[in-house]
């Protein structure tokens, strides 16, 4: 059962939507916040990203910058650039991109339901910036990143109360500089808010496809806080996987670990048939693509390379448990600071250039990991490689928050 209830949500007024929505606060470094906010200072970085709005040496996790965040939201609320609903709505928050629309549902979830496990994890958390997301929470009084979850589109009454919820006109839609169309319809009838808890009430379970720091932090704040006010629940949007794209998720390493390139190459054909290519990305789920010497090469399972597992099938842990362990010696892809990591918006053209340029020295394109490998490994309980999923377009911030006062 999937518990959702409205809020009093705090958004930009209409007409100042295209001012306030901002590029989620994790994608962008603070000389890029600063600079947004130098040209733009109702961006609601100014409230996620408030380190950008002191000096240069300021501590990024350091009290002041917290404190900067409460006043620059106290800002935005008392210059009218954001207001408060006087009554709790849910909200449909739809963005189209190259053609492609999806639809979530910004609600509050319970964080019984998180503590509980129905609200299911595939990540772990680093304790640094979990602490990061309690800290802003705390200082703010308010959840202003959303938690991206989905759940499998089976469901027609979540089809139908969706449905219904979003025959109404929307408070704004604005397209922003990277050709995506953000638009929030504002759900604010009794029976179509029903019909939709209802409909939730029917789905078993919720996945976590990004924002396990979010919900962790939801999680501490509400125990703190003894469930106090609104802290028991935290801000979600509630997307079908029908609508979901992933896009892969790269690697580049800086070198080779000791091998030359025809050495590595051979390591490499012991586990994998390799056949050199024109085609920079894999042509289907379960091969991996390598760049390497300016020549792109496709790297297909040898029989019982592949494990019978939900986590070990994925081909990013077939790619770290054959290759960038044994060979490459990166056993922590999460602190080996040898391996990055390129999201799939950037292009086969960034892995190219970076070892083309002697950045790196080999390069691996992925398939991307589907939305059903992603529920599997959450339905066993299960860990996925870190960085196994892109989402795209990414979810903006400062569309709708949730005060839990």
């Amino acid at each position: 059962m999937a518990e959702i209830r409205p809020f009093r949500g705090v958004r930009p007024a209409d007409a100042l939507a295209g001012d306030l929505i901002a590029p989620p606060y994790d994608v962008l470094d603070r000389a890029e916040a600063r600079a947004i906010l130098a040209a733009n200072p109702r961006s609601f970085l100014a409230v996620t990203r408030a380190d950008a709005t002191l000096p240069a040496d300021s501590d990024a996790h350091g009290a002041p910058v917290y404190a900067a965040a409460r006043a620059n939201l106290d800002r935005l609320l008392a210059q009218g650039d954001l207001v408060q609903d006087d009554a709790a709505c849910f909200y449909l928050y739809s963005q189209t991109w190259k053609g492609r629309t999806q639809t979530g549902l910004m609600a509050a979830c319970s964080v019984d339901e998180y503590d509980r496990g129905d609200i299911k994890k595939h990540e772990l958390t680093r304790p640094t910036k979990e602490q990061d997301r309690v800290d802003h929470v705390t200082a703010l009084d308010a959840q202003t990143g959303l938690v991206f979850l989905a759940f499998r589109d089976r469901f027609d009454a979540v089809r139908g109360a969706m449905a219904q919820a979003a025959d109404r006109a929307p408070a704004w839609s604005v397209t922003t500089d990277d050709g995506v169309t953000h638009t929030l319809t504002v759900v604010a009838d009794p029976a179509a808010i029903s019909a939709l808890q209802h409909a939730f009430a029917g789905v078993p379970a919720l996945y976590i496809a990004d924002g396990h720091h979010r919900s962790a932090a939801a999680s501490r704040v509400a125990a703190a806080r003894q469930g106090a006010g609104s802290s028991g629940w935290f801000l979600a949007g509630i997307f079908p996987d029908s609508e979901l794209q992933v896009l892969a998720y790269n690697r580049r390493v800086a070198d080779l670990n000791g091998h030359s390139p025809e050495s590595f190459r051979a390591a490499v054909a012991e586990r994998f048939v390799l056949t050199d290519t024109d085609q920079a990305a894999p042509p289907r789920r379960g091969t991996v693509t390598m760049y390497l010497g300016g020549q792109w090469t496709l790297l297909e399972p040898r029989p019982g390379v592949v494990p019978d597992d939900p986590v070990g099938s994925l081909d990013v842990a077939v790619l770290q448990d054959n290759v960038l362990g044994p060979l490459l010696g990166i056993d922590n892809p999460r602190t080996d600071e040898r391996i990055e990591f390129v999201g799939g918006i950037r292009g086969a053209g960034a892995l190219t250039a970076s070892v083309d340029a002697g950045q790196a020295a080999v390069a691996f394109h992925l398939y991307p990991t589907a939305m059903s490998q992603l529920f599997d490994v959450a339905d066993a309980d299960r860990l996925m490689p870190p960085k196994s999923t892109w989402f795209e377009p990414k979810l903006r911030g400062g569309v709708v928050a949730h005060r839990i006062l």
